[in-house]
């Protein structure tokens, strides 16, 4: 019916292109100046996922203003210059809906309930739910920073928007990723479908890189709930078809490194059965795209999994075929991490001649440095990440005064900007504590992981709070126990 479908309520005012920036690239190819953009990132500690693409929509004008990782980035680059200097618009200008003009209004608008979902395109922005969000939503507490966060994504989503709604049945898929609005829109399902191309294969994407920004500050738990209907759109996405086979090789991959991410959501708040469906899923679409890359990075998680689940003998044989596939695609980081995965499945099944070959052959490929050819999803792998792998290797092991030292070393390194996994590594590093006869060190540990429970949202870390505080509970008498295991009994489960 036409009172369902999607209007316009005005003609899409075009981006300007952003000619200083283009300046600024000079000679250098987009390619080229996405991997300076990168390697001037990790010479500040942050973490970027620059490529072609992006700085193709800078250049267009698409991108108006960088979000605050990319703005220290750029301004690492060009010292003394402004982010006007530079060619974007002010962050004022574009930081919501209270701050545009009439003319920078959304452009689209329902004009039938019957295409609203948990949000309402035109209505609200995709990030500022603080009026439609679930109460019992374990994010609607985090007001102020989820605020910062909506800054910071506001200007992609809005060109996704866009483009989302001014295409047809694919499109309106699409408009379901719309980064982590986390919609579904059922009527689309009865909708006459349309071709896929780019810019749903750039809304596919995002939603990737959203989920995996989420889920690094405040964990799984969270997101897990709202992050299978984007899958189920992805795979919507692929049935329509493209005209193009760059394009369905895009979405081949995106909707396969959707569902990895949606597993690990699945794993990290231990829906083991669940992510390994989800796993099983990213495999399948890596082996008909005949993406190795993706393929790689599907048997990386399938060994983690493993790992987690009880299953070592698996583990080291899925880091094994991920290390097959993964060998000629040319990135050492890549590499190190699957031998990591191998070394987690040795210590499992209590080969410790097996593991410590795997993390030597992790440590040299590690020093190798950075490549080019590393995946954008690797960004959470630095020395931190090596550091708590070793530790939980050592931990398998029962060394537990070398697991703590390794888990030590990974809280202090890890970067502040990953809050997750600094619960994470503080966890470990308790459990290690605790295990190895030092209770009022373990104590002090897990009082900064409490500290922390407010920002993340993680079954993984609650259950190792759990067992060390069973650990811990004949050592009451110890300096700082008592409190530790009194203030862990007061906080909330998650569900």
């Amino acid at each position: 019916m036409a009172s369902s479908e999607l209007t316009t309520s005005q003609s899409p005012r075009p981006p300007r292109p952003n000619l200083a920036f283009r300046q600024l690239r000079g000679q250098r190819s987009p390619a080229e100046f996405a991997a300076a953009v990168r390697r001037a990132a990790r010479e500040i500690g942050e973490r970027v996922s620059c490529d072609a693409r992006y700085v193709g929509r800078v250049e267009a004008g698409e991108i108006r203003c960088p979000n605050y990782a990319y703005e220290r980035v750029f301004l690492h680059m060009f010292p003394g210059r402004t982010l006007t200097d530079l060619g974007f618009a002010p962050r004022s200008s574009v930081r919501g809906r209270r701050a545009r003009t009439d003319e920078d209004a959304p452009l689209v608008h329902l004009t039938s309930p019957v295409c609203v979902t948990s949000e309402t395109w035109g209505t609200h922005e995709p990030y500022d739910q603080k009026d439609s969000l679930n109460p019992q939503d374990p994010y609607a507490a985090y007001g102020a920073e989820q605020n910062h966060e909506n800054d910071e994504i506001h200007e992609e989503s809005d060109v996704l928007r866009r483009a989302f709604m001014t295409g047809g049945g694919a499109t309106v898929a699409a408009a379901s990723l719309g980064p982590l609005g986390l919609t579904f829109d059922a009527a689309a399902a009865e909708r006459p479908v349309r071709r896929a191309g780019g810019r749903e294969a750039d809304a596919l994407e995002e939603a990737v890189r959203r989920i995996r920004l989420l889920d690094d500050r405040h964990g799984a738990d969270g997101l897990y709930r709202r992050a299978a209907a984007p899958l189920r759109a992805a795979y919507e996405l692929l049935d329509a078809g493209t005209t193009r086979q760059a394009t369905g090789d895009r979405l081949h991959s995106g909707a396969g490194e959707l569902a990895i991410s949606v597993g690990w959501l699945a794993h990290d708040s231990g829906r083991f059965d669940d992510a390994r469906s989800h796993y099983a899923e990213a495999l399948a679409t890596a082996r008909m795209a005949g993406d190795p890359a993706l393929e790689a990075h599907a048997f990386c998680n399938t060994s983690f999994l493993a790992r987690d689940a009880g299953r070592p003998r698996e583990a080291v044989r899925a880091a094994q075929a991920a290390q097959r596939v993964a060998r000629p695609l040319g990135s050492s980081r890549l590499m190190s991490l699957l031998a990591l995965r191998e070394a987690g499945g040795w210590a499992g099944l209590a080969d410790r001649v097996g593991c410590e070959q795997a993390l030597a052959r992790a440590h040299a490929l590690y020093d190798r440095g950075h490549a080019d050819a590393d995946p954008e999803w690797m960004s959470f792998y630095g020395e931190a990440e090596l550091e708590i792998l070793e530790a939980q290797c050592w931990s398998m092991l029962g060394n537990w005064q070398r697991a703590a030292r390794h888990a030590g070393r990974a809280a202090q390194l890890q970067d502040p900007h990953f809050t997750r996994n600094i619960a994470l590594y503080t966890a470990e590093l308790a459990d290690d504590l605790a295990r190895g006869g030092r209770p009022d060190e373990a104590a002090t540990a897990g009082m900064r992981v409490l500290d922390l429970l407010d920002q993340v949202q993680s079954s993984r870390v609650q259950t190792m709070l759990a067992g060390t505080a069973r650990v811990l509970l004949p050592h009451r008498r110890a300096r700082g126990v008592s409190a530790f295991l009194e203030r862990h009994a007061s906080v909330p489960r998650t569900a």
